[in-house]
């Protein structure tokens, strides 16, 4: 599913900003983690910290509330951030890490340092965040956010409180939709909104950009604008094809296939995320959903690796209509 990009609408703040929650009370759909969090900061005993799970579910938004909340008007000058996707390499965490860890600060126990995307550094950028960490703790306290923890060597997860975020319910996503619409004075239909809590499949950035792009075009946000502007098939689109396929006439899954790939502009990807997201709520036997589970995971392993999406999504309605 391709993320819609906000920017492209002219003269508008971009939303996933304006509305980024400013304190941990004001994160929706994290209840646990927001109160295990505050509970630190109440005792003004930060520890390090780990942040895991996909993108767009709170963990740079933690982060940042975090320091706002331990250095009020002050936390920018104490908290560094770093994304070490774009900065891979061992000199970060020995330059920049180390320069703003030695570098003198006043009224405050300790700084902090957020490093999002940790999963991608090098297993010797990760050894010398390591020692690094060792070395500054005693004025410097790291926030690290990733996809997958296990990409995280474990001498840093030993040191860290581990923290894993969870996709966003549906109805904290329908919740942020209500509020931002009702501040910009839009109008959301009863399915427009299950349309974005579908689309954004529990990461609210997904699902803000949405309505911010939905709302450009035209007064109201229905179900039509949002799988429009998203490039998301309607549900009953995906299990039509999967169900034609399982009845025997290949022919009809694979033209819903193609009006999918082709006019509503979806990538592969974006069609096994939607089955893998819709399996066990099709009208299917128990062995045929086992099936198609199994053939998903064949398919987007090898889309993964590179291979022509349209035939291996071929390959597997081709699969179901056998009925091997």
């Amino acid at each position: 599913m391709s993320e819609v990009d906000a920017e492209t609408a002219p003269g508008r703040e971009i939303w996933i900003e304006k509305y980024r929650p400013q304190t941990l009370d004001e994160i929706k759909g994290q209840d646990d983690i927001v109160e295990r969090l505050g509970s630190y900061i109440d005792q003004r005993d930060l520890p390090h910290l780990l942040f895991s799970g996909r993108a767009g579910i709170g963990k740079t938004t933690a982060a940042t509330a975090i320091a706002r909340e331990v250095y009020g008007d002050d936390w920018r000058g104490n908290f560094l951030e770093l994304n070490a996707s774009d900065q891979r390499g061992i000199d970060v965490v020995r330059d920049r890490i180390k320069n703003f860890a030695r570098s003198s600060f006043g009224g405050f126990d300790y700084r902090i340092i957020f490093l999002d995307e940790a999963d991608s550094l090098t297993s010797d950028a990760q050894s010398a965040l390591r020692r690094t960490m060792e070395q500054f703790s005693d004025n410097t306290r790291f926030i690290l956010s990733c996809n997958y923890s296990s990409k995280i060597i474990d001498p840093i997860q030993s040191r860290c409180a581990v923290f894993r975020f969870s996709p966003l319910s549906d109805d904290a996503i329908a919740a942020q939709v209500d509020e931002i619409a009702a501040a910009e004075g839009i109008e959301v239909t009863d399915d427009g909104r299950e349309a974005l809590v579908y689309a954004a499949g529990g990461d609210m950035r997904r699902a803000i950009n949405s309505l911010q792009a939905a709302a450009t075009t035209g007064e109201v946000v229905d179900e039509e604008a949002v799988y429009m502007i998203t490039s998301t098939a309607r549900p009953e689109e995906i299990e039509s094809m999967v169900t034609d396929a399982i009845a025997g006439d290949f022919s009809k899954a694979r033209a819903t296939l193609d009006t999918l790939l082709t006019d509503t502009g979806m990538a592969g990807g974006d069609i096994i995320d939607q089955l893998h997201r819709s399996v066990w709520e099709f009208d299917l036997s128990e062995r045929d959903a086992v099936r198609l589970m199994e053939r998903i995971g064949e398919v987007d392993y090898r889309i993964t690796e590179g291979a022509n999406e349209q035939v291996q999504l071929e390959a597997l309605l081709a699969s179901l209509a056998m009925n091997d």
